[in-house]
């Protein structure tokens, strides 16, 4: 019988993955797998119809099923920590491409990334943060008129030349062709224009979304106190109410500044023109009509709609983990297993063992001997095989449920509980006092 490490040297690849074939510990306890399953077998008494090739198949199977498990349970204590990092490499130790790997086996820093990065979303909406790009612009308003357009009448002030421009055009979605603003949807693809990608892209853009309107009636704090007072008009004006002199509202309860503001603005919605605005398109319509004889000017906030794998801001982490199949994680070596794991492995190896040669006795359920014929086992051996899989698998699961660190932390919260109950009941000998 050719030894494991002389098929390797000769480049004859022992297993049928190679995975483990140049790991020095599993070529070590490769031939003594063999003795060890023919003799759990019965070899000494009955051949046992396994070749060397099909032990170690059968052996490089149980290291990777133990591998499995190991990277399944990382995974559950810490998927929420690598979600957004590096998939890692598609290169494992013997140089086959068996897919990501390298992390295996580390135990990662707790990371609440992902939290935050759900949060962002809110953030969005409330606009205090987030991942998309915000512009701002104006439009002039006029006496007596209620509708604007936001494509045509939207303006900010451009960079460098100080040239009032439209807000689309700085948001990309166009440019000007002479003094004519022309979205680049309503210009022909033009393969040899510079800015062929630039448009491609703003093409795919959707319509813009309105995050603010500053266009909102007094706080009601300010119509509340001394308007007439030099020193309160700039309180209020720079948010300083609570110390202003002049009032002693201060001295009051806070629930009767809370509910006099919500007086104020009920008041406001019912008794007055309340300051609002509808969007309909690209169109919009304020609230009330302007009436002074220079209203003055109307500021927006807008910015696209956030695209979940195409943010505003650049963010590697998209093309990082994001699923348990490309997790950097690769078999574990058999040279870093401990004895726990190599005791199962060698199990779990005679099991799978057990049940192909029950597979090879199934096909003949007897043969013919003088006098008389005898009985294969095939089916005994495969049927007890499979539950001896089973079984091993079963308490291989249960024993990792017990060591995620949810049950680490359950465990330690118990002995803590279980350690102060018992320092309750020791007497504790008068002694000196200790004062500072």
């Amino acid at each position: 019988m050719a030894s494991f490490v002389s098929l390797v040297t000769s480049n004859q690849n022992p297993t049928p993955f190679a995975v483990y074939d140049l790991d020095t510990h599993f070529q070590y306890d490769a031939n003594s797998m063999v003795t060890f399953v023919k003799r759990k077998l019965g070899d000494d008494i009955i051949s046992v119809e396994l070749t060397s090739k099909q032990i170690w198949a059968c052996f490089e199977e149980a290291t990777l099923e133990y591998s499995k498990f190991i990277n399944e349970h990382m995974a559950e204590s810490y998927m929420h920590s690598a979600l957004g990092a590096a998939t890692g490499s598609l290169t494992s130790a013997n140089g086959l491409l068996v897919g990501p790997n390298g992390l295996e086996g580390k135990l990662p820093r707790e990371s609440f990334d992902i939290f935050i990065r759900k949060a962002e979303a809110y953030a969005n909406e409330a606009g205090v943060g987030g991942s998309i790009d915000h512009f701002s612009g104006s439009i002039a308003l006029e006496r007596g008129r209620q509708d604007y357009s936001l494509k045509e009448e939207l303006k900010t002030i451009e960079s460098g030349s100080g040239k009032e421009i439209s807000v689309y055009n700085q948001m990309g979605l166009g440019e000007y062709v002479g003094d004519n603003f022309l979205y680049y949807d309503d210009i022909p693809n033009d393969p040899d224009d510079p800015n062929y990608e630039l448009k491609a892209k703003r093409k795919q853009k959707t319509k813009p979304r309105i995050f603010q309107v500053f266009h909102f009636s007094p706080q009601a704090a300010y119509r509340f106190f001394d308007t007439t007072s030099a020193v309160n008009y700039l309180n209020n004006q720079f948010a300083f109410e609570s110390f202003t002199p002049e009032t002693v509202f201060y001295v009051l309860p806070v629930f009767e500044d809370v509910l006099r503001a919500g007086q104020l603005d009920i008041s406001n919605r019912i008794r007055r023109s309340n300051y609002s605005y509808e969007i309909q398109g690209g169109n919009i319509r304020i609230y009330p009509r302007p009436t002074q004889e220079n209203p003055g000017r109307l500021f927006l906030r807008l910015g696209f709609p956030l695209n979940p794998f195409d943010p505003d801001v650049a963010d590697e982490k998209i093309n990082g983990v994001s699923n348990i199949s490309n997790l950097p994680y690769g078999n574990i070596m058999y040279a870093n297993m401990n004895s726990i794991a190599r005791h199962w492995i060698r199990e779990y190896t005679l099991a799978l063992c057990r049940e192909l040669v029950g597979l090879i006795r199934s096909k003949f359920s007897s043969i013919p001997i003088p006098g008389s014929d005898l009985q294969m086992n095939g089916s005994d051996l495969v049927s007890s095989g499979r539950e001896d899989q089973e079984k091993l698998k079963t308490q291989l699961k249960e024993m990792l449920e017990k060591v995620t660190m949810s049950k680490i932390l359950e465990n330690q919260n118990n002995q803590a509980d279980q350690l102060t109950n018992l320092l309750k009941k020791i007497p504790i000998p008068n002694g000196p006092i200790i004062t500072g």
